[in-house]
């Protein structure tokens, strides 16, 4: 088992899950495309989740209850199930404004709303049920949960694979695209973005199939329905209601950052030193740190940080360069700040945690764990933080808290087998009755024990499940 993820997109990729660590039997295997993965961010989760809350509020969701899902991929693509919103990286490049992502998020809450995922045989038979099942669980926020400076990923591709075999109907379709409209609507927003990114695409239905992106085979498009929607939106209250400013800077600043993470040396084109705006000065940094010159990157985040001195991302940002080349010491300054300005957000309190750890003295090591259990109370599925605490405890000695730590570890992957016996062994190290030998028990009954793991920990045919804590949620 590789140590915890850590690092950004690039070093994120040697650290790859594999299959069965992620998957529950039975779950599909297909990909949503080559090459898709899992994103961690907390800039970019957070902008998504304020674009698409006011949508789910208008179709009657609670969207308290959602986790944005960022994908990175070359097709534009989002979907929508229950608790999830996945969004791909595509889709953000290729918008020109928020309202345009909120138009393909609000047909896609369309569909959910409209139940026709739900209704149809295709989904059973893409093995989106079971999928659906793991989100709900927290295992995919558990599987991505990397601390990063900008984003953590790991290849996870199956998650999303089921996704693309799921094709709706025309008429599923434009009964998609009202209701999104009408629940752009309700939100106060316009919905002018919905029909203005899918005519942006119209030329995809002379394509063929093979030449076209997969949201659009799956989501057939027509002149005739583009049309349909441009008349509908346009009736609409709010059609001329613009994007607030300081969205559209937001917008330009998550799409400067995906350019550079993803695409560096496209980013240093399109981005070049004639272009001082904010959004493209964050872009040559991000690059210039993906193309391993992390003096470059790191003079281009002081400039920033003296601008914007109240900026959490651009210390999150300075300490994982500085912690990924050699300066582990340095980076905690700049991570623990990012903490003191955004003390709400896991994925920074995780990557200081992890850092103060690495540091080695007993007391940051300590400090360290203390990090990662509040982290854990604000986003208690993250893998990474408790595979990091299981190392953390080992380190110290405490056998018992290393292997309960492991448990939720392999729990929160989806791993039983594993979960269950680190369990049992945890509890033969922690002490009787105590909350943590109590947490290892119904870790134990909450993993399909067999009679031998019930035998083991005392219990007998007629054993009752009774737990007191759902481990790791």
């Amino acid at each position: 088992m590789t140590a915890p993820v850590r690092s950004v997109l690039r070093t994120a990729l040697a650290a790859t899950v594999t299959l069965s660590m992620v998957l529950r039997p039975g779950m599909a295997a297909a990909q949503f495309a080559p090459g898709d993965s899992l994103i961690r961010d907390t800039e970019i989760e957070d902008a998504m989740h304020r674009e698409s809350a006011p949508i789910f509020a208008a179709a009657g969701i609670d969207p308290t209850g959602i986790q944005v899902v960022l994908i990175a991929s070359k097709e534009p693509n989002a979907a929508a199930a229950p608790g999830v919103m996945m969004v791909t990286t595509a889709l953000i490049l290729e918008a020109d404004n928020p309202n345009q992502v909120q138009g393909v998020m609000a047909h896609e809450i369309g569909h959910l709303a409209g139940g026709h995922s739900f209704r149809s045989g295709e989904m059973q038979k893409a093995g989106l049920v079971p999928m659906i099942l793991t989100l709900g669980l927290g295992v995919l926020a558990a599987i991505a949960g990397s601390g990063s400076a900008a984003a953590g990923l790991i290849s996870s591709a199956p998650y999303f694979g089921a996704l693309g075999a799921i094709g709706y109907s025309r008429e599923q379709e434009s009964r998609a695209d009202q209701a999104g409209a009408t629940y752009l609507e309700k939100a106060g927003l316009s919905a002018r973005g919905l029909a203005e990114f899918f005519d942006k695409f119209r030329y995809q239905e002379v394509f063929a199939q093979f030449r076209r992106y997969k949201f659009f085979i799956d989501h057939p498009l027509s002149s005739d329905r583009i049309e349909a929607l441009q008349v509908r939106v346009a009736a609409l209250p709010h059609y001329y209601k613009k994007d607030p400013p300081e969205a559209l800077a937001e917008h330009e600043i998550i799409k400067a950052k995906l350019e550079g993470f993803l695409n560096p040396q496209v980013a240093l084109t399109k981005y070049d030193e004639k272009d001082t705006s904010y959004p493209a000065r964050y872009a040559r940094a991000i690059a210039y740190y993906q193309m391993k010159e992390p003096d470059k990157a790191l003079k281009r985040v002081d400039a920033l940080i003296a601008e914007q001195p109240n900026n959490p991302y651009l210390y999150e940002l300075k300490g994982q360069i500085m912690f990924e080349f050699g300066q582990q010491e340095a980076a905690e300054a700049p991570q623990r700040k990012s903490v003191e300005l955004m003390p709400n957000a896991p994925l920074l309190r995780i990557n200081l945690g992890q850092t103060l750890i690495e540091l080695g003295s007993r007391a940051k090591t300590e400090e360290g764990i203390a990090q990662l259990k509040v982290a854990l109370g604000q986003e208690n599925d993250n893998a990474a933080a408790w595979r990091t605490l299981a190392e953390a405890y080992d380190k110290h000695g405490d056998e018992g808290l290393a292997r309960l730590a492991t448990a939720e570890f392999e729990y929160s992957i989806g791993d039983m087998k594993q979960a269950r016996e680190f369990a049992i062994r945890a509890r033969d190290r922690l002490p009787k009755d105590g909350p943590d030998w109590r947490r290892a028990t119904d870790i134990v009954l909450t993993s399909n024990p067999k009679g031998e793991d019930l035998r083991q920990i005392g219990g007998a045919g007629g054993f009752t499940l009774q737990t007191s804590v759902q481990p790791g949620r």
